[in-house]
């Protein structure tokens, strides 16, 4: 029997993970982070809903106040990629920095072999013997792409109970069998510490954060008019810019340095090439080059490519077609198949005329 360390956000998902986890067996401790102040999730509720489940599971339960921890890994870094001009998503940092990072070394000093959480992933060992990360059964649930940050050495302690589940009402018929008073809420959305999801006003209520009023332009730098600030806008955007152009315009490109939203037409957006950073290898894959499919947002779309590693933490993306809109600051995921090979942030690409 095993002793595992079982992330619970108070959500249905999670409860229902470590339920499974000890129907097959191990010894749990439920654990809530408290992570964001006026958020969506993570709350004092949500920790009491935790409880209330472990109470009925007949678990311990422990409360981490990680507040400061995602302030300084999670929130700045969401807040200096807006002033950056680019587009991030805090819940892989969050997964990164906490879930396998701070969480994983407070399961080892609870002499906890495992941490579990109730995202929709898999886990299996390859031929070698080597853990790999795999997208869920359920593919409209699947969330493989937020959890490439998971290393070997942390695949290796990582269960995923709703992985072969096949759809989210199974989870909630579990919870209800289990008289959990969780079974029909709410799952989180968005962005957790924008409740509002106005993600421009908090930002722009950051210390040192600084959007200020600056030129629209065109691509040969010609202005069209004027932006609120460059923390309003994001690639491939065409509403909500108070502008008229005659035609459709997009957001191309946002240059922080010069403080300009630049404009272009469709064809503008389209890109085949582009590089990834702070790049990391659940697969532990060593080759220099793969033919695989990149994933470039939350729920996207495959495309087929070549994936060449230009450093330990950086590769390159040619895909065999043009993607449009490629965002800055998003993720790059790589799979082979259904199997997670590798991901990292997109850095600027290069534009392609068809």
């Amino acid at each position: 029997m095993s002793k595992v360390l079982v992330a619970m956000s108070g959500g249905v998902d999670s409860s229902v993970a470590a339920q499974l986890l000890l129907e097959q067996g191990h010894e749990c401790i439920g654990a809530t982070m408290m992570l964001a102040r006026n958020s969506t999730c993570c709350r004092l509720e949500d920790a009491i809903d935790a409880k209330s489940v472990c109470i009925k599971l007949g678990i311990p339960h422990l409360t981490f106040d990680l507040t400061r921890e995602f302030d300084q890994e999670v929130i700045k870094r969401f807040v200096e990629g807006y002033a950056a001009g680019a587009t991030p998503n805090p819940c892989i940092q969050c997964n990164r920095w906490l879930k396998f990072g701070l969480l994983w070394k407070r399961a080892q000093a609870l002499g906890c072999e495992y941490i579990a959480t109730g995202h929709y992933a898999r886990t299996q060992q390859d031929e070698n013997g080597i853990m790999q990360l795999y997208a869920a059964a359920d593919v409209l649930k699947d969330q493989s792409y937020v959890l490439y940050p998971a290393v070997p050495e942390v695949l290796e302690h990582l269960l995923l109970p709703l992985g072969d589940i096949a759809s989210k009402d199974e989870v909630r018929a579990i919870a209800e069998r289990c008289g959990f008073d969780n079974a029909h809420k709410h799952d989180s959305q968005d962005i957790c510490f924008v409740p509002d999801g106005d993600y421009a006003a908090f930002l722009e209520r950051q210390e040192g954060f600084n959007s200020c009023a600056g030129d629209i332009v065109d691509m040969d730098g010609n202005v069209l008019g004027r932006h609120k600030g460059i923390a309003h806008y994001t690639i491939g955007q065409r509403k909500g810019l108070h502008i008229s152009l005659g035609k459709r315009m997009y957001v191309v490109d946002i240059d922080p340095v010069s403080n300009t939203v630049v404009m272009g037409d469709t064809e503008a957006l389209l890109s085949q090439d582009f590089d990834a950073v702070q790049a990391l290898w659940p697969s532990g894959v060593s080759e220099d080059v793969i033919h695989a499919d990149a994933v470039v947002s939350y729920h996207g779309y495959r495309h087929p490519a070549t994936i060449t590693k230009t450093g330990q933490e950086s590769f390159h993306v040619h895909t065999d077609e043009p993607i449009r809109a490629i965002a800055p600051g998003q993720s790059v995921v790589i799979y082979d198949g259904n199997r997670v090979v590798c991901g990292g942030i997109i850095i600027k690409g290069n534009h392609v005329r068809t």
